[in-house]
Order: C-alpha cells, then sequence, then structure tokens
C-alpha cells in the first residue's frame, strides 16, 4: 500500500486535493470541478495501473466471513470498520480494470446528464430556479430594494438599534423575492452601509447584521439552495427508505413506514419558512439588545418621517389594531360555527372505497418484526385489529358508480349542510374590509363617503348571498345579484387606494408583498408547484420592475395597473366558471365567461410583453437577462461536473468506503454530526452547488436512510451551509460583503461583527435540534 493508506484513501484525497487545487486555480469553478473529475480519474487509474492502489477488501471465502452471515447479518452491514480484524483480500481499486471503469463512467454520465439535465423528472422543478434567479436580478435592478431600505430605516430608525432592525427587515424581503445570498448582501452592503456609518452606527454591528441577513436566501423561501437541494433530497431519501425496507425484510419502503418515502420542494418550502423567520428575529433581537446596551454604537436616527398625515393614538389603535383584528376573528368565529364555509356541492360519481388498515399486516414474519420495532407494538395490534374489521366485512369495500337518484340524494345531502356564505366570498370581503380601514387610519381627515359607500357594499354583499343566493345558483346569476354591492365596493377601494399610495410604507411595501405572498401562498397551500409559482414570480417581478421605472420617467403605469386587474378577473373566472369548450352542452354564461377569460389572458399577455419592452427601452432588461443566463449556466454547469466528479468517486469504490464508514456507528445521531461538522468545513471552500451535488449524493443514502425527518434533516443542512457562509476566515458572505464596503471598513470589522451572529446560528441549529417540531409544524398542518 502507498503510504501505508488503503488505495481508496488515496483515491479520494486525490479528488479532494485536484478539487481543491481546480478551485484554487483561478478557472471558472463550472469547470474546474469537471476537470477535476478528469484529471483525478487519469491519476488514479496511471498509479492503479502501477500497481500502486491497493484496496484491502474483506474476504468473502474466509470462514470468519462465514461465521457473520451463519448469525443473521447482511453482507451489506459488514465492513472493515465495523470488523477490522477480518480476513482481508488485496486487489486494485478498479477490480475490473480503468478501462471498464471509464466506459461505465461515460455511459453513466450520458445517462445522468439526459435524466437530470436535458429531459429528467425533475427538470420542471429545475426550471424554478431560472425564474427564482429572474425574479430575483428583476427586483435588485429596479431598485425596489432601495426603497425598501429607505422606508424601512424611516420606520424603525428612531428606535435603539433601528437601523439594524431595517436592515434584518428588509433582507428578510429580498431573500423571499430573490433567494440569492451574494446579490442581497451585496445590494444591502452598497445601500445600507454607507448610510449607518454616516450615522456613527459600529462598522462590527453594521456589517454583521448586514452579511447575516444577507444569508437568509439560504433558507428563506423561495431559496434556490431549497429548489437545488430539495430535487436531490426526495430522490435520495425515496431510494435510501427503499433499501432500508429491504434490509429488514420488507417488501417496500410504503409498506414498511406506512406512508410514501416522499418530499417535495414544495413541502421543503413548508418547512423552511419559520426556521427562517425564527432566524430573522433572532438577528433583530440581538441588534436591539446591543443598541441598548451600547447606544453609541448603534444610536437612534431619524431621517424624516414618511408622507402622511399626523394620526392620534386612538385612531391609529381604533383603524390599524382593533378593526383589522375584529374582522379577522369575526371570520374565524362565523367559520366555525359553519355560517361561512364551503358551498361545494358536487359530489363523485363514484361511491369511496374502503379504508385499508393503518399499517400492511400481510406481511412476512421477518418484516413483521421490523415493523413492530418501528411503529410499536400498539400501532401493530391497532392495524391488526382494523384488518380483522375489514376481513368479516368482506375485505375493502370497491368503488362502485353511484345511480341516479343516489347522486341526487348525496346533491341535495351536500347542498342542505352547505354554509349560508361561501368562504371564497367571505375572504374577498374580508380584504376589502381591511383596506377601508386601513385607508381610513392613514388618513382620518379625508372624505369618509366613498368608505361608507364600500363598507354598505360589502354588508349589501352579506345580505345578497344569504337571502337570494343558493350553493345550486349559477355563477352568471350570482355575479348578476351581486353586480351593484361590487360596484359599491369597487368605488370605496378606488378611494381607499388612492389614500394608501400617499402613504411611503404602503406604497414601497406592499406591491413585492403582494408578490411574495402570491408566490409562496400558492406553493404552500399546495395550490400549485414550484415551477408555475416561480413564474409569476418572475412575471410578476418584470411588471413591478415597469411600473417603477414608468413612475421615475414620469410617464403613466396605467397599463400595469390594468395588467393585474386582468389577471384578477382571470383567475376569478377560471375559479367560477367552467371553461371547457370541448364538453357537449356549453351554456351561454360559460361561453360568455370563457370569452371574458380569454380576452383577460390576451391583455396580460400584452402587459407582459409591454412590460419587457419598458424594460428593455430604458436598458434594464438586457443586463438582467444576461446576468440571469449567467447564474442559471453556472448552476447548470456545475451540475454536469459535479455528476462528473461524483462518478469517478463511485468508480474506485469511494462513495461505498465513505458509506461504510458512517454505517460504522451504531447511533445514527452521531453520523448526523460528523456530517454537519463536515458540511460546515467544506463551506468555507466549497460553494452551497458544489456541496449540493457532490458531497450530499455520497453522505445522502445514509442520512436518509435512517429514522429521521428528511423535511428536518434538509432544512438542518441549509442552516447548516447558510453558518458556514457567515464563519470567518472563509465565509463566502464576508467576501461578497469585503468586495463593497468603503476603506474605513477593514476585514477585521467585518470579521468581529458577524461573530454574534454565527453563533446566532449556532443556537438557531440547536433550537432545531430540540424542538424539530419548528421544521415539520406547518408541513403537518397544510400538507401537501
Amino acid at each position: 500500500m502507498l503510504f501505508g493508506l488503503d488505495g481508496v484513501e488515496i483515491g479520494l484525497i486525490i479528488v479532494f486535493l485536484c478539487l481543491f487545487g481546480g478551485i484554487l486555480s483561478g478557472f471558472p469553478v463550472a469547470f474546474a470541478i469537471g476537470g477535476a473529475g478528469v484529471i483525478s480519474f487519469a491519476i488514479i487509474a496511471a498509479l492503479d495501473s502501477g500497481g500502486l492502489l491497493i484496496h484491502q477488501a474483506i474476504d468473502p471465502s474466509s470462514a470468519e466471513y462465514a461465521a457473520l452471515l451463519a448469525e443473521g447479518l447482511k453482507p451489506e452491514t459488514i465492513s472493515v470498520f465495523r470488523y477490522p480484524d477480518l480476513p482481508r483480500l488485496a486487489e486494485p481499486v478498479f477490480v475490473q480494470g480503468w478501462e471498464v471503469a471509464l466506459d461505465r463512467n461515460v455511459s453513466f454520465i450520458v445517462n445522468r446528464i439526459n435524466e437530470r439535465v436535458l429531459a429528467g423528472a425533475s427538470i420542471e422543478t429545475l426550471l424554478a430556479v431560472l425564474m427564482f434567479v429572474l425574479m430575483g436580478i428583476t427586483l435588485e435592478r429596479s431598485k425596489i430594494a432601495n426603497d425598501l431600505l429607505t422606508t424601512m430605516a424611516r420606520v424603525f430608525g428612531p428606535l435603539p438599534g433601528g437601523l439594524a432592525v431595517s436592515v434584518v427587515v428588509v433582507g428578510a424581503f429580498l431573500a423571499a423575492s430573490t433567494g440569492i445570498v451574494g446579490a442581497t448582501v451585496v445590494t444591502m452592503g452598497l445601500l445600507s452601509l454607507p448610510t449607518m456609518l454616516k450615522n456613527n452606527y459600529s462598522p462590527e454591528l453594521a456589517t454583521g447584521v448586514i452579511a447575516a441577513s444577507g444569508t437568509l436566501g439560504q433558507i428563506i423561501p423561495p431559496s434556490i439552495v431549497i429548489v437545488l437541494l430539495g430535487t436531490l433530497a426526495g430522490d435520495l431519501y425515496s431510494a435510501a427508505q427503499e433499501a432500508r425496507a429491504r434490509e429488514v425484510g420488507c417488501s417496500d419502503a410504503l409498506t414498511y413506514l406506512g406512508e410514501p418515502a416522499v418530499v417535495s420542494v414544495g413541502t421543503l418550502f413548508q418547512a423552511a419558512l419559520l426556521p427562517g423567520i425564527l432566524l430573522a428575529i433572532l438577528y433583530a433581537l440581538y441588534a436591539f439588545g446591543y443598541a441598548v446596551l451600547n447606544p453609541s454604537k448603534a444610536p437612534a436616527v431619524e431621517l424624516g418621517a414618511a408622507t402622511g398625515e399626523p394620526i392620534r393614538r386612538s385612531e391609529a389603535l381604533t383603524w390599524f389594531l382593533f378593526a383589522p383584528i375584529g374582522l379577522i376573528v369575526g371570520l374565524i368565529l362565523l367559520m366555525q360555527v359553519n355560517i361561512i364555509g364551503s358551498q361545494n356541492y358536487q359530489v363523485d360519481s363514484f361511491s369511496d372505497a374502503g379504508q385499508t388498515a393503518s399499517l400492511r399486516t400481510k406481511v412476512s414474519q421477518q418484516c413483521q418484526g421490523a415493523m413492530i420495532e418501528l411503529h410499536g407494538q400498539e400501532a401493530w395490534d391497532t392495524a391488526l385489529a382494523e384488518q380483522a374489521v375489514i376481513d368479516e366485512a368482506g375485505g375493502v369495500a370497491q368503488s362502485v358508480r353511484l345511480s341516479p337518484e343516489e347522486l341526487a340524494t348525496a346533491i341535495d345531502a351536500k347542498v342542505a349542510n352547505a354554509a349560508p356564505i361561501g368562504t371564497g366570498i367571505a375572504v374577498g370581503l374580508l380584504l376589502f374590509g381591511l383596506m377601508f380601514a386601513v385607508a381610513r387610519g392613514v388618513s382620518p381627515t379625508a372624505n369618509p363617503v366613498p368608505l361608507i359607500v364600500g363598507t354598505a357594499g360589502i354588508l349589501l354583499t352579506l345580505l345578497v348571498d344569504t337571502l337570494l343566493i343558493a350553493p345550486t345558483t349559477s355563477p352568471g346569476t350570482t355575479f348578476l345579484l351581486l353586480l351593484a354591492p361590487i360596484a359599491m365596493m369597487l368605488y370605496g377601494a378606488k378611494h381607499a387606494a388612492g389614500i394608501l399610495a400617499r402613504n411611503d410604507l404602503i406604497r414601497v411595501v406592499f406591491p413585492p408583498l403582494v408578490l411574495i405572498v402570491a408566490v409562496l401562498g400558492s406553493i404552500l397551500g399546495g395550490i400549485t408547484n414550484p415551477t408555475p409559482a416561480a413564474a409569476l414570480g418572475a412575471g410578476g417581478a418584470i411588471m413591478l420592475a415597469a411600473y417603477r421605472k414608468l413612475q421615475d420617467e414620469g410617464r403613466s403605469g396605467r397599463v400595469v395597473i390594468w395588467t393585474t386587474f386582468a389577471l384578477i378577473i382571470m383567475i376569478l373566472v377560471g375559479v367560477n366558471f367552467d371553461l371547457r369548450m370541448n364538453i357537449e352542452e356549453v351554456s351561454f354564461e360559460n361561453t360568455l365567461a370563457f370569452l371574458v377569460a380569454q380576452a383577460a389572458y390576451l391583455y396580460a399577455m400584452f402587459g407582459l410583453l409591454f412590460g419587457c419592452y419598458v424594460l428593455w427601452n430604458y436598458g434594464v432588461l438586457s443586463p438582467v437577462v444576461r446576468e440571469t443566463a449567467k447564474v442559471t449556466s453556472m448552476v447548470f454547469t456545475i451540475l454536469i461536473g459535479s455528476q462528473l466528479l461524483n462518478l469517478v468517486v463511485i468508480s474506485f469504490g469511494g462513495e461505498h468506503y465513505i458509506q461504510q464508514f458512517l454505517r460504522s456507528f451504531d447511533n445514527e445521531w452521531q453520523v448526523f454530526i460528523i456530517v454537519m461538522v463536515v458540511l460546515f468545513i467544506l463551506g468555507f471552500v466549497l460553494d452551497f452547488l458544489e456541496i449540493i451535488y457532490i458531497v450530499i449524493p455520497i453522505v445522502g443514502p445514509v442520512i436518509y436512510g435512517g429514522t429521521m425527518d428528511p423535511k428536518w434533516v434538509t432544512i438542518m443542512i441549509a442552516v447548516n451551509l447558510q453558518t458556514s457562509f457567515l464563519t470567518p476566515p472563509f465565509g463566502f458572505a464576508l467576501f461578497y460583503l469585503r468586495g463593497v464596503a468603503p476603506r474605513e471598513v477593514t476585514t477585521g470589522h467585518i470579521y468581529r461583527g458577524v461573530i454574534p451572529f454565527v453563533l446566532i446560528q449556532v443556537a438557531g441549529l440547536g433550537l432545531l435540534a430540540l424542538f424539530p417540531s419548528v421544521v415539520t409544524i406547518l408541513p403537518n398542518l397544510i400538507g401537501n
């Protein structure tokens, strides 16, 4: 053996030395990774051909090995790490020669590029990366971040450490709208750091809070890290649990776990939301506490009041607090007593299929023991009792087509139990009510008549819906009955929008907030998957940027506003009318609704193209498209290069060797901690893309193959990478900030300033480890 090391160990060392050398060489990382794979394979193949790389494998023909098999151990659980005294067998690292390994690598790389880059199942999800990058860069170039920082500084500035708190708030906003760490750190460094230093803020606090807030894009959805990690984690978790089920003697993961071994990007977005908000709150609390203890280093700053008339405290409490809370609580209470609820009376043409037992009970004896160990004896006994009842009833009831009489009876029962007021109408009325209340609070001296008319429209809508509209009323008739109340509400809304537009906070925060809610709400609510939501975000960002540019140039943004209304009309018509034109009988109102939806769609397309033209005409679109192409090309090139490097590691047994080492620990917590420490260290020198596509596929089968929740594992990895991005001396966020910081801010200031936030990150990891429900509560409540 060379240097007394196993040949596989030397191969791993060569791979990582080539990888680090390629990254440090100055070549683009995307090409350095693939080059490192080619060079390392050539070196390992040359050493192996010269007989210098010898792998000490366990001798499967030995009596000791046979004795272990006789004890019931499976071959995959026997390794040199767990049984170091077993007889060894010296063999080359390429057992069949490097030529065969090369042929396999070429074949695999072609297949994997086809599956994961060109035409695989994960391609649609990876397209979300392109859309989210376009969304983030568009918002960054449109100066929306600048407006957010200025406005938030006015709001929080008078508080101790207010500027630092405003940076955290805007960092969370930008994280939720861009998902790009480098862009957020650079943007806030350029915009807020000079202002904070000018107002006598400590350079340490200023740089620390900017670097930390910028990395929130790693975890707050729609994070590109979560998108890329999620597509990989889903495959790894499914394959690892299938292998785990087979190891314990069960046929598949569904039988063994009692549920599908699936984790999606949308579920991970749900899981990441609360941890991201938790970290942002911890950052803000630290900044505020630092300012209270060191008032001279984080003074309160008055940057000028936002536009708007003076408001008495009682008026502010009434219209900004009590009225909104009353409206929301009232809606919830009415939903509890079924006054507000679903009015859907559609029923399935087939009867419900019978319920199966909570666990599959017709399994082998070995699988039964494993399932009892996993779920507990009580859960197994419950499943047996459920299965006994099902068997006594003749098996699981099959779904059958209902007769016309049964269908009519089911529909009548559903109509009778429907709530008087539909949930959709109630939510729409709530939004109008909140709008009127906030507008009244913003300008108490304005003419209240339009707001009163709008409020009367809300009450009239409730009255008409309760007395005249039934669940069976057609959408066209419903629209005609509500036409007058809707007109009254729109009249009040137009007046309220004019008032709200005069308030800086609402004018600046509301548009990106609506975009974020639309994107995240559609994903978190399970309405759609990340790719269409990302397309919505990209289109919305283009429209926001175009409107901002038109306003800067003194031109009307009416086309953008009408485009927004066209989208709303299209959604409302699509939800309430049957727009299928290929069925036998199409009613007049559905035909008319289809034409309205088609017209709204065409106008929305025109508005989007108009927005692109505006950005192109003012020189914004071209750099946005170039930067988007650059970032996404880098992502996919790194994906291809990392696949090549992974195949090199697999070809000489490196992946299997590492996994055997990790599986040699009996405690999966020990394995997880080892992996987290390694990822943390690698985060100093590797970007998250390299870690996701090079390291995670190697360790993933081990950490996703145990009893830990895959959502929790994935979010812990993401937060861990975020921590390493902040940690001196190699954190990537520190280099981003160093590149845009003024000369008077030294590297020492940045390092000292970021250390408290690193400790906050570590504390956040500890909280997530102690209270995993912070990660799992939203996915469990919302579902997917």
